[in-house]
């Protein structure tokens, strides 16, 4: 590939740009390799070994590797610092993946890649393995073709992102000297679903709880009991009708009071992107939105807080009647937070209205994170855009903020570094799903964006 009006860069970008066409085949053949070993964190499968595997991947690329030991799974961390008063860039991934059940559902064995139709078909293909693996052969590739690259980079991957990166924090705190970057990049989630690549600034934060309702020590006779004995399962409803109601108004006393509205930036960009509402109801079957009906999607998605219901659990659900007064209920939930939110605080308050509406459900927390946000004009925005632009030829569209949740806040509220996920995958990469896959394509244009923004650094770093 040459320079020409679409693709800018450097000619020492393009020298590895054709490196990249030349051992595509053997790229791919490495990606399979790895997607076959199993690196399951929910059931502890294959953790360590997938670890040391990637230590000694690092290594025989030019890195200084390790791993280092958290209370829960290993981190994997390279480094390549030899571009004195060069800018350095932090590649976060993730090295655990998603069980693949039910494996049933699976055309290929989901831990025995198999390429069909141009695409790489195994667990672990979007998510993340062959994102961050793309990462690390744009390492490869500019040291094999110059011996150097033009800025410093680190590269940290994580064990435990599918388990809810329960470590990660404390290890970055402590480790935070080892972490000094200017910048992360974060290669995770689909593109567009036009195909086109995506820069996003930030990303929701969460939290999940359980509501737990006793009443009898057993279920027992409607007609015996009925309007005698408290309903498990009446008690969470009414309780949960206490906390949204059917205008879409989370109604829990100061959910939202430390929610930062966005900026007139963040809402002109926002309102910029390829979002219809009708696509999204005819592609699920919907004749509706969730209230409120007046909220624009990209609003929706990127700057409200919400309240969602995962799962409602109780009494008889079996074929035919079974005229019972059901004695105990569990309701599982989430709430995905936005800047300023803090997930302690919101589940303070969720807890002081369970105990002030339904003092005898038990209220169980689980884990959380906390929001995340790099600001639009932040330093690095017109250098970052150039190099997924030079990589795939198209501007990026820019999402002021994801749905979704990451461990990004480690970045940016504990090393208060500016943070990016720049996705390699495709939209239909069905990650967490059965026959998840990337396209081939869309795993070499990842190689290619590394090493764009490595050349994009390297330049910044010579003007600056």
């Amino acid at each position: 590939m040459r320079p020409n009006s679409t693709r800018p860069g450097s000619a020492e970008l393009y020298r590895v740009f054709e490196h990249i066409d030349a051992n595509k085949d053997q790229f791919i053949s490495r990606l399979l390799d790895y997607l076959r070993h199993p690196s399951i964190s929910a059931h502890n499968v294959g953790i360590g070994e997938v670890a040391e595997l990637l230590v000694n991947t690092l290594k025989r690329v030019g890195f200084e590797a390790q791993t280092f030991p958290t209370s829960g799974h290993p981190m994997v961390m390279g480094r390549w610092e030899r571009a004195p008063g060069a800018p350095t860039v932090l590649l976060y991934g993730h090295y655990d993946v998603q069980p693949p059940d039910p494996l049933e559902a699976w055309i290929s064995p989901p831990f025995e890649p198999a390429i069909r139709d141009g695409r790489i078909y195994a667990r672990g293909a979007g998510d993340n393995k062959g994102q961050h693996f793309a990462q690390i052969l744009a390492v490869e590739s500019y040291l094999a073709v110059h011996g150097r690259l033009p800025c410093n980079v680190l590269i940290l991957l994580e064990g435990e992102e599918e388990h809810g990166s329960p470590n990660i924090a404390d290890f970055v705190r402590t480790h935070r000297d080892l972490l000094k970057a200017d910048l992360v990049v974060t290669a995770d989630g689909p593109l567009h679903e036009s195909g086109r690549p995506i820069i996003t600034y930030g990303v929701r934060g969460i939290v999940s709880f359980e509501l737990r309702a006793r009443t009898a020590n057993h279920d027992v006779h409607s007609g015996n009991f009925g309007g005698v004995v408290p309903n498990a399962i009446w008690t969470l409803v009414h309780l949960l009708g206490t906390m949204k109601n059917a205008d879409g108004q989370i109604t829990i006393d100061g959910f939202s009071d430390d929610v930062v509205a966005p900026s007139g930036v963040e809402c002109s960009t926002a309102a910029r992107l390829p979002l219809d509402p009708e696509d999204i109801k005819r592609s699920l079957g919907l004749t509706r939105l969730d209230s409120p009906v007046d909220r624009p999607l990209a609003d929706r998605l990127m700057f409200h807080p919400t309240l969602t219901i995962n799962g409602f659990h109780g009494g008889y659900g079996g074929p035919g009647p079974k005229t019972i007064v059901p004695h105990e209920a569990v309701v599982k939930c989430d709430a995905r937070l936005v800047e300023r939110q803090a997930p302690d605080d919101v589940l303070d308050k969720i807890e002081a209205h369970v105990k002030r509406h339904a003092p005898d459900v038990q209220f169980i927390r689980l884990e959380g994170m906390l929001p995340s946000k790099t600001p639009l004009d932040s330093r690095y925005s017109e250098l970052l855009q150039r190099a997924v632009r030079t990589a795939h030829g198209v501007e990026p569209f820019i999402y002021p903020s994801l749905g979704g949740s990451l461990p990004d806040y480690v970045f940016t509220k504990i090393l208060g570094t500016h943070s990016f996920v720049v996705p390699y995958a495709n939209a239909d990469e069905a990650n967490h799903a059965p026959n998840e896959n990337i396209k081939i394509e869309c795993f070499l244009n990842g190689i290619r964006t590394g090493a764009a923004l490595f050349d994009e650094l390297g330049q910044w770093g010579d003007e600056s």
